[in-house]
């Protein structure tokens, strides 16, 4: 896995946004650049540019990750990509696996708050309108469709994703639903033969999920340390941080000098609980 993210991340960023592209794909926006001339106190242009291209690298790497995720890391838990074409049945679709009589679906975005309601909204109809051409396809009466979370938790969840759950309710046929949403992460519905389950899996649930352990997310964050940080001298202690929040979540007084983690030099521990600490609603020394 970290050799296949690592070529993926290498190959990303060799096309990230240069110096010399036209104004236009930098697709900026006036308001927001003016605004933050302020809060910086800018007084020329030239100081505002050297903050536009990492940030339209860090909106790239956003799709880039997604796209990495499905074609890197879930051939490693035995999961298929789903290549399709926009507007077709399978467009909502980034990942399948048939176990037994079942054909596990699944769409997956970024984090906790990257969907909206209409976007909720497009996701459930796909599936009231396809389950049966996916049931056909797959030669299976049984579906389970996960809306994944990469990362993130359901209490830091804007909860846009429960409304996948009850869209898909409210548009069925009342005797089709087998199983309410209400109060719960799932629903499940039969219709025309065949069995749905559809339910919102964040984070570490998303990965437990995929892999069938319950140390994949933290598998995935070991592959992404070694492929993304150079090892190197351990950072002063303590650091200084310009937000607050970062002498907790990546302070290593805490740790043991025994604590070992062996696939990770010391000096990458800070980034390890820099990633976790996406995953879960509060950290706690024990």
């Amino acid at each position: 896995m970290e050799m296949g993210l690592r070529k993926w991340i290498s190959a990303h960023l060799a096309a990230l946004p240069v110096g010399n592209l036209p104004f236009s794909d930098l697709k900026t926006n006036p308001f927001v650049l003016l605004i933050y001339a302020r809060l910086k106190a800018h007084q020329y242009v030239s100081q505002l540019e050297q903050d536009i291209l990492p940030a339209k690298a860090f909106s790239s790497m956003e799709t880039s990750a997604g796209k990495m995720i499905e074609k890197v890391v879930l051939p490693v838990y035995g999961w298929q990509e789903v290549p399709s074409t926009m507007h077709s049945p399978n467009s909502v679709l980034d990942g399948k696996k048939s176990v037994g009589s079942v054909l596990h679906l699944l769409t997956l975005k970024s984090g906790p708050n990257t969907l909206d309601a209409s976007i909720a909204s497009d996701i459930a109809g796909n599936i009231v309108q396809h389950f049966r051409s996916w049931a056909r396809d797959g030669n299976v009466s049984e579906i389970a469709f996960t809306f994944g979370e990469l990362y993130g938790s359901k209490k830091q969840s804007n909860k846009k994703s429960w409304h996948i759950l009850r869209k898909v309710a409210e548009t069925l046929p009342p005797d089709c639903v087998t199983l309410s949403p209400k109060d719960r992460w799932d629903c499940q519905f039969e219709q025309d033969g065949v069995k749905v389950s559809v339910t919102v899996r964040p984070g570490i649930e998303l990965w437990d999920y995929l892999s069938g352990s319950p140390n994949a997310y933290v598998e995935v964050a070991v592959a992404m340390i070694r492929a993304c940080i150079v090892t190197g001298a351990m950072p002063a202690d303590p650091q200084t941080f310009v937000i607050a929040a970062l002498n907790e979540v990546a302070s290593l007084r805490a740790v043991p000098d025994e604590y070992n983690v062996s696939l990770l030099q010391r000096s990458q521990l800070e980034w390890l609980f820099f990633y976790i600490r996406h995953y879960c609603d509060r950290l706690e020394n024990t």
